[in-house]
Protein backbone atom coordinates (compact mmCIF):
# COMPACT_ATOMS: atom_id res chain seq x y z
CA UNK A 1 0.00 0.00 0.00
CA UNK A 2 1.23 3.40 -0.74
CA UNK A 3 -0.05 6.28 0.49
CA UNK A 4 0.45 9.86 -1.70
CA UNK A 5 0.04 12.97 0.35
CA UNK A 6 -1.72 15.86 -0.60
CA UNK A 7 1.41 18.11 -0.51
CA UNK A 8 3.35 15.37 -2.55
CA UNK A 9 1.27 15.29 -5.17
CA UNK A 10 0.89 18.62 -5.23
CA UNK A 11 4.99 18.65 -5.48
CA UNK A 12 5.02 16.99 -7.94
CA UNK A 13 2.59 18.21 -10.20
CA UNK A 14 4.28 21.65 -9.88
CA UNK A 15 7.76 20.33 -10.34
CA UNK A 16 6.00 18.63 -13.86
CA UNK A 17 4.21 22.03 -15.13
CA UNK A 18 7.89 23.80 -14.25
CA UNK A 19 10.20 21.30 -16.01
CA UNK A 20 7.39 21.35 -18.82
CA UNK A 21 8.03 25.25 -19.02
CA UNK A 22 11.99 25.32 -18.76
CA UNK A 23 12.28 22.92 -21.86
CA UNK A 24 9.46 25.22 -23.79
CA UNK A 25 11.71 28.68 -22.52
CA UNK A 26 15.05 26.26 -23.75
CA UNK A 27 13.58 25.55 -26.61
CA UNK A 28 12.21 29.61 -27.30
CA UNK A 29 15.22 30.59 -25.96
CA UNK A 30 13.48 33.04 -23.70
CA UNK A 31 10.80 33.66 -21.48
CA UNK A 32 7.69 35.58 -22.03
CA UNK A 33 7.14 36.58 -18.58
CA UNK A 34 3.31 38.13 -19.38
CA UNK A 35 2.66 34.41 -20.73
CA UNK A 36 3.63 32.94 -17.97
CA UNK A 37 1.44 34.85 -15.65
CA UNK A 38 -1.47 34.05 -17.35
CA UNK A 39 -0.59 30.30 -17.74
CA UNK A 40 -0.30 31.19 -14.37
CA UNK A 41 -4.16 31.13 -13.70
CA UNK A 42 -3.90 27.60 -15.53
CA UNK A 43 -1.79 25.99 -12.83
CA UNK A 44 -4.14 27.21 -10.08
CA UNK A 45 -7.13 26.02 -11.75
CA UNK A 46 -5.63 22.40 -12.57
CA UNK A 47 -4.12 22.36 -9.03
CA UNK A 48 -7.43 23.19 -7.13
CA UNK A 49 -9.19 20.40 -9.79
CA UNK A 50 -6.16 18.02 -8.49
CA UNK A 51 -7.32 18.59 -4.68
CA UNK A 52 -10.92 18.59 -4.85
CA UNK A 53 -10.84 15.57 -7.42
CA UNK A 54 -8.41 13.38 -5.80
CA UNK A 55 -8.78 13.69 -2.12
CA UNK A 56 -11.58 13.41 0.42
CA UNK A 57 -13.11 17.08 1.23
CA UNK A 58 -13.49 16.11 4.88
CA UNK A 59 -10.75 16.56 6.98
CA UNK A 60 -9.37 13.96 9.61
CA UNK A 61 -7.73 16.08 12.93
CA UNK A 62 -7.43 19.20 10.53
CA UNK A 63 -5.53 17.57 8.09
CA UNK A 64 -6.55 16.13 4.28
CA UNK A 65 -6.23 12.37 4.19
CA UNK A 66 -3.93 10.95 1.61
CA UNK A 67 -4.75 9.12 -1.62
CA UNK A 68 -4.19 5.46 -1.18
CA UNK A 69 -2.83 3.56 -3.64
CA UNK A 70 -3.49 -0.12 -3.17
CA UNK A 71 -2.20 -3.43 -6.24
CA UNK A 72 -4.41 -6.22 -4.34
CA UNK A 73 -7.78 -3.23 -4.02
CA UNK A 74 -7.50 -2.18 -7.75
CA UNK A 75 -9.70 -4.92 -9.64
CA UNK A 76 -12.32 -5.13 -10.12
CA UNK A 77 -12.26 -0.93 -11.49
CA UNK A 78 -15.20 1.32 -10.21
CA UNK A 79 -16.12 2.60 -12.96
CA UNK A 80 -19.74 3.63 -14.06
CA UNK A 81 -20.74 4.09 -17.67
CA UNK A 82 -24.34 4.31 -17.50
CA UNK A 83 -25.31 8.46 -17.10
CA UNK A 84 -27.50 8.98 -13.95
CA UNK A 85 -27.64 5.87 -12.86
CA UNK A 86 -26.10 6.49 -9.46
CA UNK A 87 -25.89 10.46 -9.49
CA UNK A 88 -28.86 10.49 -6.56
CA UNK A 89 -26.94 7.13 -4.49
CA UNK A 90 -25.58 9.70 -1.81
CA UNK A 91 -26.97 9.29 1.41
CA UNK A 92 -28.51 12.47 1.55
CA UNK A 93 -30.02 15.33 -0.37
CA UNK A 94 -27.45 17.87 1.02
CA UNK A 95 -24.92 15.12 -0.10
CA UNK A 96 -26.09 15.09 -3.78
CA UNK A 97 -26.39 18.40 -3.55
CA UNK A 98 -22.89 18.80 -2.80
CA UNK A 99 -22.02 16.32 -5.79
CA UNK A 100 -23.81 17.96 -8.61
CA UNK A 101 -22.90 21.16 -7.76
CA UNK A 102 -19.21 20.80 -6.87
CA UNK A 103 -18.39 18.78 -10.25
CA UNK A 104 -20.16 21.14 -12.14
CA UNK A 105 -18.60 24.16 -9.96
CA UNK A 106 -15.06 23.17 -9.97
CA UNK A 107 -14.73 22.98 -13.91
CA UNK A 108 -16.31 26.35 -14.14
CA UNK A 109 -12.80 28.22 -13.69
CA UNK A 110 -11.49 26.00 -16.62
CA UNK A 111 -13.94 27.15 -19.24
CA UNK A 112 -13.26 30.41 -18.67
CA UNK A 113 -9.26 29.86 -18.18
CA UNK A 114 -8.68 28.21 -21.02
CA UNK A 115 -9.96 30.36 -23.94
CA UNK A 116 -7.90 33.07 -22.22
CA UNK A 117 -4.49 31.18 -21.95
CA UNK A 118 -4.74 29.26 -25.24
CA UNK A 119 -5.75 30.89 -28.06
CA UNK A 120 -6.22 28.72 -30.37
CA UNK A 121 -9.25 27.35 -28.31
CA UNK A 122 -11.26 30.63 -29.56
CA UNK A 123 -14.56 28.82 -30.06
CA UNK A 124 -17.32 27.08 -27.63
CA UNK A 125 -16.95 23.41 -28.90
CA UNK A 126 -12.97 23.92 -28.96
CA UNK A 127 -13.49 24.91 -25.22
CA UNK A 128 -16.04 22.09 -24.45
CA UNK A 129 -13.62 19.78 -26.37
CA UNK A 130 -11.00 21.00 -23.99
CA UNK A 131 -12.58 20.80 -20.95
CA UNK A 132 -14.49 16.93 -21.36
CA UNK A 133 -10.83 15.89 -22.28
CA UNK A 134 -9.25 17.06 -18.92
CA UNK A 135 -12.12 15.48 -16.88
CA UNK A 136 -11.72 12.30 -19.21
CA UNK A 137 -8.17 12.38 -17.97
CA UNK A 138 -8.73 13.17 -14.43
CA UNK A 139 -11.32 9.84 -14.42
CA UNK A 140 -8.74 7.80 -15.67
CA UNK A 141 -6.24 8.51 -13.49
CA UNK A 142 -8.69 7.78 -10.68
CA UNK A 143 -8.91 4.26 -11.82
CA UNK A 144 -6.17 2.69 -9.53
CA UNK A 145 -6.94 4.34 -6.67
CA UNK A 146 -9.45 2.18 -4.11
CA UNK A 147 -10.68 5.18 -2.70
CA UNK A 148 -12.06 6.88 -5.86
CA UNK A 149 -14.06 5.97 -8.72
CA UNK A 150 -14.76 6.80 -12.38
CA UNK A 151 -18.00 8.09 -13.22
CA UNK A 152 -20.15 9.49 -16.51
CA UNK A 153 -21.81 11.02 -14.48
CA UNK A 154 -18.69 13.48 -12.98
CA UNK A 155 -17.82 13.72 -16.67
CA UNK A 156 -21.06 15.11 -17.95
CA UNK A 157 -21.33 17.19 -14.67
CA UNK A 158 -17.56 18.77 -15.40
CA UNK A 159 -18.31 19.32 -18.94
CA UNK A 160 -21.35 21.34 -17.99
CA UNK A 161 -19.19 23.34 -15.06
CA UNK A 162 -16.74 24.43 -18.32
CA UNK A 163 -19.81 25.33 -20.61
CA UNK A 164 -21.20 27.64 -17.32
CA UNK A 165 -17.46 29.22 -17.41
CA UNK A 166 -17.30 29.63 -21.47
CA UNK A 167 -20.75 31.32 -21.28
CA UNK A 168 -19.03 33.40 -18.31
CA UNK A 169 -16.26 33.74 -20.85
CA UNK A 170 -18.29 34.94 -23.68
CA UNK A 171 -20.46 37.51 -21.28
CA UNK A 172 -17.55 39.52 -20.07
CA UNK A 173 -16.16 38.99 -23.94
CA UNK A 174 -19.51 40.85 -26.03
CA UNK A 175 -20.19 43.02 -22.88
CA UNK A 176 -16.35 44.56 -23.06
CA UNK A 177 -17.25 45.13 -26.71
Amino acid sequence: MIEISFFTLEVAFTAIWLLIRIIIWVKQKRVDWRREAVLLLMYINLAVIIRFVFFPRTLVAGHVQPLVFEMAAIFPLRINLVPLAHLFDYGSVRDTIWNVVGNAAMFIPSGIVLPIVYRKLNSFWKVVAAGASISLCIEILQLPFASRASDIDDLILNTLGVVVGYGIYAAIKRFRR
